[in-house]
């Protein structure tokens, strides 16, 4: 058979000599009609310059294709050869021949039109549909993706919505394309696994639907062993290992496969949680947290709200020193409004956060999703470290410098990086300069939200043993909020699962993720994926998300709880 696309002796090159400057070196592939690819590396290893090339948007990043040859099969059977096409022709192809899903979605989305317009725009431009046609199709997809409120939310501005549900905004576009070739690179890093799941399996139903081929760019081995027919391994612009999926995964033939197989976190369903989770007898929490509201108006005019979203409603828990809480749910379900509500970030409606008494006053910090965008990048290191001491009325002498020295030797940096500036360090670089600008108050919490879910899965696995040593030397207790299961279960000693704005379930790590009780924690742990699950396919779900907008002065009804264990709680759900 002859494939949808086939790639030879592809390479690309950066700079004013392209050839002397390449990053993908000689690269070839094919993609059948209805077959799913994906390509797996870590950051720098030429994989998304390699998607980027196929419809030639690499050409705006600055990048040349310099050799090789990119053939399209067309729809009416003729082929063409992407990297001599004119732009126009490419123009043709962009859309409708190949879509594309980036990994950020803020860059891709328009901030000064709602995701409606831009939803319509592309109904318009690929299906010619107009108006009512174009608003009702947008409204469906949205449904489709399982974004809640679909109907208010085309009103919305992508500043309005959480990361997760940006990038559903951007598949629904996509899918309004109904492209013969998908290009997803990494489109499913800001989602929690449910969601996940569900865009699998969408995208899962609609190659069955229409014969639609896939390129799948990911670091995450585990999401593409069940959906990927082949593997393609890339290492610094190289294919070093490409076979059928079974085949890579149970007999990984190069060693930078088997090293990526051996770094990604495994989901083992509580049997790998931290064997120093037991909570003390005695101790008074660092932090309580009770009864925490936080809800935001939503307008219906100059100075009047018609009713607000209630994106927090009466969130209790409490954090002992040194224990790690990890904080786990869907994307908008007030996990880290909960978290900047704490740092005073968010204002409450209502509430009480209580630090420990007798106890200096030590600050809360946070450590945040993307290190590049964290750093100030005019600042050198010396300036970012001492920033914070500065804020807090201490003064740069001597000892401010020693202690900017001796906390980037604990978080594995040198004192002779102090001149360098954030563009000179690589991601999990950036991310352990985050980490040793929140330890310089010397706090008592810390709060990660997303920190390791941006990195590549050998840096992450080396930020996660960093922040359990940091942990166990300075007795820092963590609020660890992710949507990355794999990983909770690797730092977590208590786990708190939200949904609709609510802690639903809390308790030790080993009880929530081994004998998880409530319905939407079960189905949390069950759409986590991994590499001993690649047989397991999901259905598309289309149980709706609980609306969190309510009317003025509406108040939840109080929750009902019943202990299902040792430090195991779980919230009472309607009707049972």
């Amino acid at each position: 058979m002859t494939p949808l696309l086939s790639v030879r002796d592809l390479r690309v090159g950066f700079g004013r000599d392209p050839k002397a400057n390449e990053v993908v070196k000689g690269v070839s592939f094919d993609v059948m009609a209805g077959q799913t690819l994906a390509i797996v590396g870590e950051s720098g290893s030429g994989k998304s310059v390699t998607a980027l090339s196929i419809n030639r948007l690499v050409d705006f990043g600055g990048g040349r294709i310099t050799g090789g040859s990119i053939v399209l099969q067309r729809a009416d059977g003729t082929s063409m050869d992407i990297t001599q096409a004119e732009e126009k022709a490419l123009r043709g192809i962009r859309g409708s021949g190949i879509g594309m899903i980036f990994q950020e979605p803020m860059t891709s989305l328009n901030p000064v039109h709602t995701v409606g317009a831009q939803i319509e725009e592309a109904f318009a431009l690929n299906r010619g549909l107009s108006g009512g046609a174009a608003r009702q199709a947008a409204l469906d997809v949205l449904d489709r993706v399982r974004i809640p409120d679909a109907k208010s939310r085309l009103g919305y501005y992508p500043h309005q919505l959480s990361g997760g549900m940006r990038q559903r905004v951007m598949i629904a576009m996509v899918l309004a394309s109904s492209p013969r070739l998908l290009i997803a690179d990494e489109p499913t890093t800001a989602l929690d696994v449910t969601v996940q799941a569900q865009i699998m399996a969408l995208l899962a139903e609609l190659r069955a639907e229409t014969g639609m081929s896939m390129i799948f760019i990911t670091h995450d081995i585990g999401l593409v062993a069940g959906i990927a027919d082949t593997i393609m391994v890339m290492q610094q612009g190289v294919a070093v290992e490409q076979n059928d999926t079974d085949a890579v995964l149970d007999n990984p033939q190069h060693d930078y496969t088997r090293h990526l197989l051996k770094a990604v976190p495994h989901f083992n369903a509580g049997k790998a949680v931290r064997s120093d989770g037991k909570r003390a007898a005695a101790g008074e929490p660092i932090v309580t947290v009770k009864d925490l509201v936080v809800r935001f108006p939503v307008s219906a005019g100059l100075f009047r709200a018609k009713a607000a979203i209630h994106a927090v409603d009466g969130v209790d828990f409490d954090l002992l020193a040194g224990e790690t809480l990890a904080v786990v749910g869907e994307s908008g379900s007030g996990k880290s409004t909960t978290a900047r509500a704490i740092l005073g970030l968010a204002e409450r409606q209502r509430g009480d956060i209580v630090t420990a008494k007798g106890r200096s006053r030590r600050p809360i910090q946070m450590v945040f999703q993307d290190p590049f965008a964290s750093l100030n990048p005019r600042l050198n290191v010396e300036a970012l470290l001492a920033e914070p001491a500065i804020a807090n009325g201490q003064r740069k002498d001597a000892a401010l410098v020693a202690r900017m020295g001796f906390l980037l030797d604990r978080v594995g940096l040198s004192a002779d990086m102090l001149d360098r500036y954030p563009h000179q360090f690589s991601g999990g670089q950036r991310q352990r300069l985050c980490i040793a600008r929140a330890l310089m108050l010397n706090p008592d919490v810390v709060v990660l939200d997303e920190a390791v879910s941006a990195l590549d899965v050998s840096v992450q696995a080396k930020v996660l043993d960093l922040l359990v040593d940091l942990q166990r030397e300075f007795g820092l207790a963590y609020l660890f909020i992710s949507h990355d299961m794999a990983v909770v279960e690797r730092i977590a000693h208590r786990i708190a699962v939200m949904f609709a704005g609510q802690i639903v379930e809390i308790g030790e790590a080993s009880a929530v993720l081994s004998t998880p009780q409530h319905s939407y924690t079960q189905r949390l742990i069950a759409a986590v994926p991994a590499v001993e699950r690649r047989n397991q396919h999901f259905a598309v779900d289309v149980t709706q998300v609980p609306s969190l907008v309510r009317q003025v002065g509406y108040e939840p009804p109080a929750a009902r709880w019943r202990e299902a264990g040792a430090d195991h709680r779980v919230r009472i759900e309607d009707g049972a």
